[in-house]
């Protein structure tokens, strides 16, 4: 039991520390670790704080251009620069192809769709695929064990309810995993925000070869467009999820 609760962690993008547990686990509330791989913020010069590097996560992480090449890395930095406001952003092959399209995703997020078309922003950010574009980044994430930007899928202070140290702590034993998306259903609105379910399978193998199956859900949610909200407030941001152990 611990295993498939550790292994819930892993799709939630922070889950905490592994417990007992069995049947399907939601990750609203107790943190739940995973040995698939752990979610976390990425040192982004942005305005959330990098956390501090663990004995869990002691191993870099994984470069874009190590990742896909350096010519296909080129072409997501170039992508990430002409959309990026920030004066020192992370757009460098250097960095995971996370952390880039984390920020591209930032930046295009702050025009909310509104205006002329922005070069680099071929997803409305308000659009359902945005949404599960987040879940996608955090596996992502959690592949090139860059679990600071996994991390801040849930939010600029990261997963409710548990440290990033934890978080963290919880992807020690996965060495990787895999998201397959299913059909969205239509969002759903309530009190400002809108809410969209992203219906997924992950896979995952543990440090010792073992492979896991999961299916189940997250939803993401986004502020509405009320007067006054942020840009954070605005963009995606992982909710919830719920996961169980199939065949």
């Amino acid at each position: 039991m611990t295993a498939i609760r550790c292994l819930i962690a892993l799709p939630l993008l922070a889950l905490g520390a592994c417990g007992s547990g069995g049947g399907s686990a939601s990750t609203s509330g107790e943190a739940e670790a995973t040995p698939m791989v752990a979610a976390s913020a990425t040192p982004r010069a942005l305005s959330t704080p990098k956390p501090a590097r663990t004995a869990a996560a002691a191993a870099q992480p994984v470069s874009c251009a190590a990742e896909i090449g350096s010519a296909a890395a080129a072409k997501r930095v170039a992508i990430c620069r002409d959309v990026s406001p920030a004066t020192h952003p992370p757009c460098n092959a250097v960095n995971s192809c996370a952390m880039i399209e984390d920020e591209i995703a930032r930046s295009c997020a702050l025009f909310d769709g509104q205006g002329p078309a922005v070069p680099g922003c071929a997803v409305d950010p308000a659009s359902g695929r945005a949404a599960a574009d987040v879940v996608r980044l955090y596996y992502s994430a959690i592949n090139a064990r860059d679990y600071a930007t996994a991390w801040r899928q849930w939010g600029d202070d990261g997963r409710p309810g548990q440290t990033f140290k934890g978080f963290e702590q919880g992807f020690a034993k996965t060495r990787a995993t895999r998201v397959t998306i299913g059909t969205l259903p239509p969002a759903e609105g309530a009190a400002g925000s809108v809410y969209q379910t992203v219906p997924v399978t992950v896979e995952a193998t543990t440090a010792s070869g073992a492979r896991q199956r999961f299916a189940g859900s997250y939803v993401v949610r986004r502020v509405n467009g009320v007067d006054g909200a942020s840009a954070a407030q605005l963009r995606w941001h992982l909710q919830s999820a719920t996961l169980k152990p199939v065949a």
